[in-house]
């Protein structure tokens, strides 16, 4: 075969053929072989992109879903890792402090794992590393609820064995919601109002009209019924046994005397002023083995979780107390 080309002749007016050069050749050849790679290239790009095949578009589609499932399973050990922390403090902040013990140390708690990396055949995808830290945060989720399980098992197991501490404990505000005016002041430091100087208030005010009620918040005996010009005025102290005490201080009225036995929810007297005290209300405390503690902790009885932290709002703030 001869490469040739057509050239028109001015001299003989005709198209004749003449054989190309060695170089027209080469050059010929290139061009031909480059767009016929170009155009092959393309055609595939424009088929892998646009045309898939049916293969390919089942892998995409099981791709999605899966990406989907790591995204459903991550909202999920979210929402479980909540609820866990969620238990984990009702148990130590809640039933663990009505019974008097102390809280799961953290370490049983959220006990770790050592050791060579556990999701090393894991590594070299696309979603390893989002796949490895669910696994881990799963594997977490089971030691901690199996250290849940056996804390549960054992606040059920005092439970059960003390059923006279339960009733005993003092677990209900002494004053109903819907009597009171506000929560005046709680534990911790406030400005006196007589003195006006910043002191620790070991315990809580009620704020009520006087003559409100003022209930027992457990079961017990009245150790004292007193009645002084200042400080406390007329106040009334119940022993509930496991080393609680109750005070109840500014009474108008008290409607019981000592040796009384009294149960949870009994009026024991009326909101007064009497003593150190600039208004209307209740100065109420706690006791536990001798020690005042904050009577913030012992109201899950009557009041709901929304209403308990309305509550503690109310009360941590630094204000003046009403004695």
């Amino acid at each position: 075969m001869k490469w040739t080309r057509r050239r028109f002749n001015p001299n003989t007016l005709r198209v004749e053929q003449v054989p190309l050069t060695r170089k027209e050749i080469l050059r010929s050849v290139a061009l031909r072989v480059f767009w016929v790679g170009a155009i092959g290239a393309t055609s595939v790009w424009l088929f892998d992109r646009v045309f898939q095949s049916p293969a390919d578009r089942a892998r995409d589609r099981e791709i999605a879903f899966l990406e989907d499932q790591l995204e459903g399973m991550r909202e999920e050990v979210r929402t479980m890792e909540q609820a866990m922390e969620d238990m984990a403090q009702r148990d130590d902040a809640v039933y663990r402090v009505l019974l008097g013990v102390q809280p799961v140390p953290e370490h049983l708690r959220n006990p770790g794992i050592g050791g060579v990396d556990r999701h090393a055949a894991l590594r070299g995808h696309v979603h390893s590393e989002e796949v490895a830290d669910l696994k881990s945060r799963i594997a977490s989720l089971q030691r901690s609820m199996a250290a849940q399980s056996k804390s549960l098992d054992e606040v059920t197991s005092m439970a059960l064995e003390y059923e006279d501490r339960l009733e005993s404990i003092p677990a209900i505000q002494p004053i109903r919601n819907d009597d009171l005016n506000r929560m005046a002041g709680g534990w911790g430091y406030r400005i006196h109002p007589i003195y006006k100087v910043r002191k620790f208030h070991y315990g809580m005010d009620f704020s009520a009209p006087e003559g409100t009620e003022i209930f027992a918040t457990g079961d017990g005996v009245v150790v004292k019924v007193k009645r002084l010009y200042n400080g406390y005025g007329r106040h009334v102290v119940i022993r509930h046994g496991f080393g609680y005490e109750t005070l109840y201080a500014h009474m108008s009225k008290s409607l019981v005397r000592p040796g009384d036995r009294v149960k949870r929810g009994q009026v024991i007297g009326l909101v007064g002023s009497t003593g150190t005290s600039t208004s209307s209300h209740l100065h109420y405390e706690v006791h536990k083995d001798g020690v005042k503690v904050n009577p913030a902790h012992y109201y899950f009885n009557d009041l709901s979780p929304s209403e308990y932290e309305a509550m503690l709002e109310a009360s941590e703030g630094e204000t003046q107390s009403l004695d």
